[in-house]
């Protein structure tokens, strides 16, 4: 059974940073892709950004230039670089592991306040 585990979260005033983790249980090199989604109140969960096993990245629009996803195969962790936050950005994160089904954590609260 996999677990992903994510922590980090917190309040942050507009402006600052915050970095998320994701602790998987096992390797995350049997994932194809890992990736961070997020949900607003009232909001579909949206995808914020994905990092393949190949360490490609990819980013949401909104996001783009300000979060950084990054790796620990040793440490089978995923990260989630937040700067530059703004109060839009105040969500639940949630960690997603891929490969033949979907693995999600808890989730974690981020707020930005103005």
């Amino acid at each position: 059974q996999v677990q992903l585990v994510e922590s980090g979260g917190g309040l942050v005033q507009a402006g600052g940073s915050l970095t998320l983790s994701c602790l998987a249980s096992g390797n995350i090199f049997r994932f194809n892709a890992m990736r961070w989604y997020r949900q607003a109140p009232g909001k579909q969960r949206e995808l914020v950004g994905t990092i393949t096993s190949g360490g490609s990245t990819y980013y949401a629009g909104s996001v783009k230039g300000r979060f950084t996803i990054s790796r620990n195969n040793a440490r089978n962790t995923v990260y989630l670089q937040m700067n530059s936050l703004k109060p839009e950005d105040t969500a639940v994160y949630y960690c997603n592991a891929n490969n033949a089904n979907d693995y999600w954590g808890q989730g974690t609260q981020v707020t930005v306040s103005s």
